[in-house]
């Protein structure tokens, strides 16, 4: 991800929504070293900021609605919450979660893609999102698996007004020569109940020994660590709750 500060249009944030906060945040120092503070009973719902040397990475909070599965979901930046999620409903979109503001931090709202693949926006005031990108134990790519790319083209490009770009038949998303994103095919290899989403990438110096405490703390290797042709080395894991995400070896992205 070439873009490595909170830009409008580029990913901004990502959130764990998870059935064990405390797990979670026990399970991610371990993976990446992360530190996980619990709010201070402000109505932000008991969310965990998690920081790497510092600077606010990541978040989780417990899930909040029946049926709701454990997952990460990647936070996009706008500079207008509503004026977004309005044109996401006008291109066949769905608001999950309607605008609303958290404290005096921003607004965000809760999104889904015509195909149903989930992403939030954020409209930062007080707290402007990551503090890191692309640095090891940092977002560092987000993924969408769609079964319908040219929709998908469609949706995000007159939503967000983003370049498309193909690299070794793999699509990929950014602004203005920025990359940040791709795309992959739910193809006839993925069980039908395998529904669009998005996957973010964590950026880290070594896969291979990211990817063993991964597993050694109790998650599961759904992606051993891989070299894509012409491409980094990734691997795409499974937290022990359930939610699912990637890592890549940083610099090598887009």
């Amino acid at each position: 991800m070439k873009i490595t500060e909170p830009t409008p249009g580029a990913p901004c944030w990502v959130e764990l929504g998870t059935s064990d906060v405390d797990a979670a945040a026990v399970y991610y120092r371990q993976v990446f070293g992360w530190h996980g503070a619990a709010g201070p009973g402000d109505g932000t719902g008991g969310s965990v900021l998690f920081r790497l040397d510092g600077a606010p990475v990541a978040g989780a909070a417990a899930l909040q609605a029946p049926g709701q599965p454990t997952a990460w979901t990647v936070s996009f930046a706008t500079p207008d919450a509503d004026a977004l999620a309005a044109a996401v409903t006008e291109v066949g979109g769905r608001q999950l979660v309607a605008p609303a503001d958290v404290l005096d931090r921003g607004r965000f709202a809760v999104l889904a893609d015509p195909e149903g693949a989930v992403f939030s926006v954020w409209q930062a005031r007080s707290f402007a999102g990551a503090g890191l990108l692309n640095a090891p134990g940092s977002l560092g790519w987000v993924e969408l698996a769609t079964r319908d790319e040219e929709a998908a083209k469609h949706f995000y490009t007159r939503v967000f007004g983003w370049s498309v770009g193909t690299h070794e038949d793999y699509p990929q998303f950014g602004l203005d020569g920025a990359d940040f994103g791709g795309m992959s095919a739910l193809d006839e290899f993925y069980p039908d109940d395998v529904r669009a989403h998005w996957l973010p990438y964590f950026a880290v110096a070594d896969v291979d020994g990211t990817a063993a405490r991964a597993a050694d703390s109790g998650g599961m290797l759904l992606v051993p660590p891989t070299d894509v042709p012409d491409g980094p080395r990734v691997a795409v894991v499974r937290d022990p709750q359930g939610a699912h995400f990637g890592i890549h070896l940083v610099g090598t992205e887009g």
